[in-house]
C-alpha cells in the first residue's frame, strides 16, 4: 500500500496535466511509496489517453497511476472528494493540474506530518513579470494563502472526520478555506511545510476575465455562514463600501434622469465617474501598461462594482446569512 496518494483534479487541459504529471513522476520519494489519482472533471479522450500513457510507463517503476472520470457531480471540491475516497493511502496530497511540484515535494510534505499533525500547507510560488497584468497579480495571492489545495497534505482520517470538501463550492474559490476551517473546528493541527514547494505559473486568461471572477463572491457568503468566527479572525474582509457607493451613485443618476432632474443626475454621475476613475487608477498601480490591458482595466473597472455587489447579495440570499 502507498504511504501517500496524490489527488489531481483536471478539466480538459491535457497539456498542463502532462507537465504536472511529468513533475509528479520525477519525485525523490520512491515510486512504490506513492500513487497518483487523476480526477477528470470533464471526461475526455485526450486526458484519458494521456493518463493511460503515463500509467503504462510508470507501472514498470512501481508507481501506480489511476484515471478517475467524474460524471455525477462537477467542480473541484467534488472532484477532490472522489479522488481522496478512491485513493488508498492514509495521507492525501492535493495539487492542481496547472502546478509543477518540486522534486522533493512529496518527501518533504510527508516529513511535515509528524505525530499529532492533521494537515500541512506547502509553499506556492507564482512567478510574475516585472509589470504583471491585473489577472496575474490577483493569481499571485496564492503565495500568501494560509491553506490552499494547490499544495496541501491531509491525513485521511481527518478528511473523513469533517466529511471532506463541501461540494456546494462548485468553483475554485474558498473550498480550501472551508476545509481548513472545518479541520480547525475539530481540533486538527495544521502546520506550514515551507520546504514542500510547487510552482504555479499563471495561465493565459481571456480578455475581461475579472468580470467572470466576480461570480466567486457568492462563496464568501457560504464560507461566512459556516464558519463565522474563523472567517472574521482569518479573513476579516470589510464590506466593499466603495462598490456600494459607486453602484448607488449610478442608480441615483439614472433615477434622477428619468425623473427629469438633470442637475441631480449630473452630480450623481460625476460621483460615479470619480469613484470609477479612482478604482481604475488603484488597479493600474505597478501593472502592465500594454494598451490592450489598459483598455481592459478601464472597461472592467466600470462593471466590476455592479457584478460584485450582485453576486455578494445573491450569495447572502442563497445561504440566508447577513453578509453585505
Amino acid at each position: 500500500m502507498p504511504e501517500i496518494s496524490v489527488v489531481v483534479p483536471t478539466w480538459r487541459r491535457p497539456d498542463l496535466l502532462e507537465r504536472c504529471l511529468n513533475a509528479l513522476t520525477h519525485q525523490t520519494l520512491a515510486p512504490q511509496r506513492y500513487e497518483i489519482v487523476v480526477c477528470d472533471d470533464g471526461p475526455d479522450d485526450a486526458t484519458f489517453e494521456l493518463t493511460q500513457r503515463f500509467a503504462r510507463v510508470q507501472t514498470e517503476r512501481g508507481l501506480h497511476i489511476d484515471y478517475l472520470p467524474i460524471r455525477a457531480t462537477q467542480g473541484p471540491a467534488a472532484a477532490r472528494n472522489a479522488g481522496w475516497r478512491h485513493a488508498r493511502a492514509p495521507v492525501i496530497a492535493f495539487t492542481d493540474d496547472d502546478t509543477i511540484p518540486d522534486a522533493h515535494w512529496l518527501e518533504r510534505g510527508l516529513a511535515a506530518l509528524t505525530d499529532g499533525v492533521g494537515a500541512a500547507a506547502g509553499k506556492i510560488v507564482v512567478p510574475l513579470p516585472p509589470q504583471p497584468t491585473d489577472y496575474e497579480a490577483d493569481a499571485s495571492g496564492l503565495e500568501r494563502a494560509e491553506f490552499a489545495t494547490a499544495n496541501a497534505f491531509v491525513r485521511r482520517d481527518a478528511l473523513a472526520a469533517v466529511g471532506g470538501f463541501d461540494e456546494r463550492f462548485t468553483a475554485a474559490w474558498r473550498e480550501d478555506s472551508d476545509l481548513q476551517f472545518a479541520l480547525l473546528s475539530i481540533g486538527a493541527r495544521i502546520v506550514q511545510a515551507t520546504d514542500a514547494v510547487v510552482l504555479h505559473p499563471v495561465r493565459p486568461a481571456r480578455w475581461g476575465v475579472s468580470l467572470a471572477q466576480q461570480k466567486k463572491s457568492r462563496f464568501e457568503a457560504l464560507l461566512y455562514n459556516k464558519h463565522r468566527d474563523l472567517y472574521k479572525r482569518r479573513i476579516a474582509r470589510r464590506p466593499p463600501i466603495d462598490y456600494y457607493v459607486t453602484v448607488a451613485a449610478a442608480l441615483i443618476a439614472l433615477g434622477c434622469a428619468a425623473a427629469g432632474a438633470p442637475w441631480a443626475a449630473g452630480g450623481a454621475a460625476l460621483i460615479w465617474l470619480a469613484l470609477t476613475a479612482r478604482f481604475f487608477a488603484v488597479r493600474m498601480q505597478g501593472r502592465s501598461r500594454a494598451w490592450r490591458h489598459i483598455a481592459e482595466m478601464a472597461a472592467t473597472s466600470a462593471l466590476i462594482p455592479f457584478l460584485s455587489i450582485y453576486w455578494r447579495l445573491r450569495g447572502a440570499l442563497s445561504y440566508r446569512t447577513w453578509f453585505l
